[in-house]
């Protein structure tokens, strides 16, 4: 299973953490954990190339499934871009979970950024 958390702050989404394997296919055939990484991995990529806003990556275990990353302190112009990627790695998620609820489940969580 693969457990997927956005996390945000009041209504912008500040960072990620997807951890596991679906258990859909064999790895290496796996069509479900592919989604997932490409979706998680995509955000990050564009989020640097496309929106100038690098992400911390707090946790990269390729072995155990794991990536988790956050978004730093960004001006205005750079959020708005920002929460365009995240909300489409939202929704990208959400429809995984829609089609394959044994194999991924997300959920949104609370997260005030520390003054």
């Amino acid at each position: 299973m693969i457990t997927a958390v956005l996390y945000r702050d009041g209504e912008d989404l500040i960072g990620c953490r997807a951890e596991g394997h679906s258990g859909w296919a064999e790895a290496g055939s796996d069509i479900v954990c592919a989604a997932v990484s490409i979706l998680t991995c995509t955000c990050v990529n564009a989020l640097e190339s496309v929106c100038g806003v690098i992400p911390r990556i707090t946790e990269h275990n390729p072995e155990r499934g794991i990536l988790a990353f956050e978004l730093p302190d960004r001006t205005e112009a750079e959020n708005e871009k920002a929460q365009i990627l995240m909300k489409a790695l939202r929704q990208g998620l959400e429809d995984l979970t829609t089609e394959y609820p044994q194999n991924v489940t997300l959920s949104i969580k609370e997260r005030r950024k520390q003054p």
